[in-house]
């Protein structure tokens, strides 16, 4: 609570807000859309549904689930692991899992709860798994998926500790676990495929190669943040440049590994821990390079392997460790509840990534948003994100005619977006070219047919069309296009 407490008063960030447009989140029935086979991790969206439907869109609710999951992690992960290595080790681990600062944005980003509920139910099945109750272990297992379908290593990890404690005779339920994890592997596959702006997949922008070559640096970068922890950023400092050299001490930690694997050694939960890290830095492509908030499971691993190193520690270690590490926490929660703090954070580590600048942008008074934007033009001028941002910031301060320039910029740089030919729409629109708007928007539609903005636009513009009743509306919205233009 002294190291992520702060996070109660942390705003929504990113991703969060998409949660309040989604009508799988705000409708009374919205469950049931979670559940849907379209839906990705379905368990999570349902926690979201259920934050929504008993307290709206406050923050400190959804915020206080998230802390709750963590609170939980800490102690099923100590249960669990005081089963396979000794108990000292195994409160350092927890110890080390509960405070490091690197935990921060899994706790406060509320879009990462994926990540703490999916690392919940692996453990419950870690314990399940150590307890001799291999189908409990499965069924906590095919859970996890649900919530997040980056932990299909983990039966691995399973297979693994079996074959470093010598246990026999869970070949069927590890079977099981493994055909789960091709399932839903290879739905995961069909799902960034299909959901518009999945930023996975073939959605990324990146080739699965470009994103192997890379990702040996990520994950150096996540150990080099457990073993200090300093350079913490919401925002990915990586850029795709291949790296392929990073994969070479990873290879030789792997063969030294090998060598200290058995009896549930540092050797084997060194490899656990790059084995659920694998999912997420390997070869299925991400538009972020890295997340801090992807370490989350693997943690615990890399904490039982400094916990083993450490097996002889004096008793004063474990809370001093601690201290040390909530305050390093503490100050990191407070860089999170203020976004402007938190933005310029991620500029001053990631100065060559164009969102840091939009979103300061969009804090800043229209003077510092434009000289913002204009540095992030210097370095990448063909982004239409920056162009659009330009025009927002033009229109929002009533030179519409400059907006509207802005935004056919940024139309020529995407003409196939429609939230950019609706933006050049809305402009036209203030400037009292009317049957031009109506063109932009009807030309979004084409687009994307479920597209709320160019509705409520062309709405206010007395079109009275029904839209498709396969579209998914929240209520709010949904009630906007019911009243008379």
């Amino acid at each position: 609570m002294v190291a992520f407490g702060g996070s109660l008063a942390a705003p929504f960030y990113l991703d969060d807000f998409a949660l309040l447009q989604d009508p799988a989140v705000t409708s009374p029935g919205g469950w049931m859309d979670c559940l849907a086979l379209t839906q990705t991790r379905p368990l999570t969206w349902l926690s979201f549904w259920l934050n929504y439907q008993l307290g709206g869109s406050q923050p400190s609710g959804y915020h206080a689930v998230n802390l709750g999951l963590h609170l939980a992690n800490i102690l099923v992960a100590h249960q669990a692991l005081s089963g396979v290595i000794p108990r000292a080790v195994a409160f350092l681990a927890a110890t080390v899992f509960a405070l490091h600062p690197v935990q921060t944005e899994a706790v406060t980003y509320v879009f990462a709860r994926a990540s703490l509920i999916m690392t919940l139910l692996c453990l419950l099945a870690l314990r399940a798994w150590l307890n001799q109750r291999p189908r409990l272990a499965a069924g906590w297992f095919a859970l996890a998926l649900m919530a997040k379908e980056e932990c299909v290593t983990f039966p691995v990890v399973l297979a693994l500790l079996d074959r470093s404690t010598g246990r026999k005779g869970t070949s069927k339920p590890l079977l099981a676990m493994l055909g789960l994890s091709l399932l839903f592997g290879a739905r995961v596959l069909w799902l960034s495929t299909i959901t518009p702006g999945s930023g996975a997949g073939a959605q990324s922008g990146v080739s699965p190669l470009s994103y192997f070559s890379v990702q040996g640096l990520a994950i150096l970068r996540y150990l080099r943040l457990l073993i200090w922890p300093q350079g913490f950023t919401i925002e990915s400092p990586l850029s795709l440049q291949a790296a392929w050299w990073a994969w070479a001490p990873i290879a030789l930690s792997i063969a030294i590994a090998a060598r200290r694997f058995q009896g549930a050694g540092a050797g084997f939960w060194w490899l656990a821990g790059l084995l659920i890290l694998a999912p997420s830095s390997s070869v299925l492509p991400a538009s972020d390079l890295s997340a801090d908030r992807r370490l989350y499971f693997a943690l615990l691993a890399f904490a039982v392997v400094a916990g083993l190193g450490l097996k002889k520690h004096p008793a004063w270690l474990t809370p001093a460790l601690g201290v040390v590490l909530a305050a390093l926490s503490f100050l990191e929660s407070v860089t999170w509840r203020d976004p402007a703090a938190l933005w310029r954070q991620a500029l001053a580590r990631a100065p060559h990534k164009v969102r840091p600048y939009i979103q300061l942008a969009r804090l800043s008074p229209p003077s510092q948003a434009l000289e913002l934007i204009s540095q992030a033009q210097a370095f990448a001028p063909a982004d239409p994100l920056l162009a659009s941002e330009k025009g927002r910031i033009y229109f929002e301060s009533g030179e519409v005619a400059l907006a509207l320039n802005e935004f056919g910029r940024a139309l020529a740089l995407a003409p196939n977006d429609a939230r950019m030919i609706n933006n050049r729409g809305v402009a036209l629109a203030r400037l009292g070219q009317v049957a031009a708007a109506r063109m932009d928007f009807e030309r979004a539609l084409q687009r994307e047919p479920c597209f709320f903005d160019a509705l409520w636009n062309l709405r206010k513009l007395g079109d009275t069309r029904s839209p498709d009743p396969r579209c998914r509306f929240t209520p709010s919205q949904r009630r906007s296009l019911d009243e008379r233009p």
